[in-house]
């Protein structure tokens, strides 16, 4: 039975697996993102986001620690230097996991893992929704009282504009030039 036993083995041996998953993530941290299957990802993501986490504070025994996981000094020294700087005011969640279908030979579910803050297209995306603003199309005021009317024409000029920036012009028709008569 397999009760409480959360590791996947990804059918290999334990120290062939913790081979790959240390090559998976040295690779990760170099090249910011990697394909692979869905599998090795999950495991992956629980294995090199402890390592950023301690990338965070900058010490000896730190270092010791996550080259004992890497094996590789390119790898420690990006992410050491780069990546802890583009994540220090991160609470965790480092990578993402994007779902590419399946792969051809065996229909392995396959995935896009990446470093977060990495992702320019996404950053840039997230920033350009918080710039965007609501427009209405309606012009302005409605005509109901007496202060009203003043800023009614204000209003319909600007309604104008709005349209004539939107839609092409519409064919005058006899109501809405008498309409125009009666505002001026």
């Amino acid at each position: 039975m397999r009760h409480g036993k959360k590791n996947n083995h990804l059918g290999r041996t334990a120290p062939h697996r913790a081979a790959m998953l240390s090559n998976m993530a040295a690779s990760l941290i170099l090249h910011k993102r990697i394909e692979t299957t869905l599998a090795k990802a999950k495991e992956l993501r629980k294995y090199a986001e402890p390592l950023i986490t301690k990338s965070k504070t900058d010490d000896t025994n730190n270092r010791r620690v996550v080259f004992s996981y890497l094996q590789s000094k390119e790898a420690v020294k990006e992410l050491f230097g780069v990546v802890a700087e583009k994540v220090a005011n991160r609470p965790g969640g480092y990578t993402r996991i994007i779902k590419l279908g399946n792969r051809l030979g065996d229909n392995a579910e396959m995935c896009l893992m990446e470093l977060v803050d990495f992702n320019e297209t996404m950053l840039a995306a997230a920033s350009e929704k918080a710039v965007k603003t609501r427009r209405s199309r309606r012009g302005g005021a409605k005509k109901e009282g007496g202060a009203v009317e003043a800023a009614a024409p204000a209003a319909e000029e600007t309604s104008a504009e709005v349209v004539e920036d939107e839609t092409p012009a519409a064919p005058a028709t006899e109501e809405s030039s008498e309409e125009e008569k009666a505002a001026e």
